[in-house]
């Protein structure tokens, strides 16, 4: 190996973390450990590792949403490492752009040569994002980072396209406070930041102005109060 290969491990298991620090750090790789998805999104995208490997059931952010917000940002290398072994999980991860996927429990050997081959066949060519999301008249384009209402472009700031993004996908559920924080600042929401709060309302006034027409823009982005935020629009 031309250098030690810097790991990033994102996983809430702590004794699991220390066990595959002690395992692949004596197999020549540098590891280090951070336990929610918050913290694993901030590590990746500062850069300085080689290779993430990524739990899905996560506090803060799940993995799925690590990754695709990951991928919005990096082309970073990531294996799956998850309890989840059903189909459909594994198809979204490799959808979401994952490079490859291991199902818990696993051997640790079988980890390493994933590993291995990963950072064997990555070639450090941009991550492509992902396409479109349509729900009724809104669409977002998330390679152009910019959300249109009838086919008008409703002249989104990134972090008001960040905000719409996540809240479109989540339709129907409620996305905390916490979840939106941590995907716009890699951090948890603080009791009394209203940030998330001016942006949502900037976000409301853009498709107000698009749509003067149709229904309230604050009845699509509907707040919850004391928990975050909900998307009412339907495909």
């Amino acid at each position: 190996m031309a250098h030690a290969a810097a790991i990033l491990l994102v996983d809430d298991d702590v004794e699991l973390c220390a066990l595959l620090e002690e395992y692949l750090g004596g197999h020549g790789y540098r590891v280090s450990s951070v336990h929610d998805g918050a913290a694993g999104l901030r590590s990746a995208v500062d850069g300085g590792h080689d290779l993430a490997i990524l739990d899905v059931m996560l506090p803060v952010l799940d993995g799925f949403e690590v990754l695709r917000q990951l991928r919005l940002r990096s082309n970073l290398p990531v294996i799956m490492l998850t309890a989840r072994a059903e189909e459909h999980d594994r198809v979204r991860g490799f959808g979401d752009g994952v490079d490859d996927y291991l199902v818990k429990p696993f051997a640790a050997a079988e980890l390493l040569g994933r590993i291995g081959a990963v950072l064997r066949r990555t070639t450090g060519a941009p991550a492509a994002a992902a396409g479109t999301t349509r729900l009724g008249a809104l669409t977002l384009d998330t390679r152009e980072r910019e959300a249109y209402w009838d086919g008008a472009a409703l002249g989104l700031t990134a972090t008001e396209f960040a905000v719409l993004d996540m809240l479109a996908r989540a339709r129907g559920r409620v996305v905390s406070r916490d979840e939106l924080t941590a995907v716009l600042h890699q951090r948890e929401a603080t009791p009394f930041e209203r940030a998330l709060d001016v942006h949502v309302s900037h976000l409301r006034r853009k498709i107000e102005a698009a749509a003067p027409d149709t229904a309230d823009a604050a009845s699509l982005i509907r707040a919850v109060r004391g928990v975050g935020y909900v998307c009412s629009l339907e495909r």
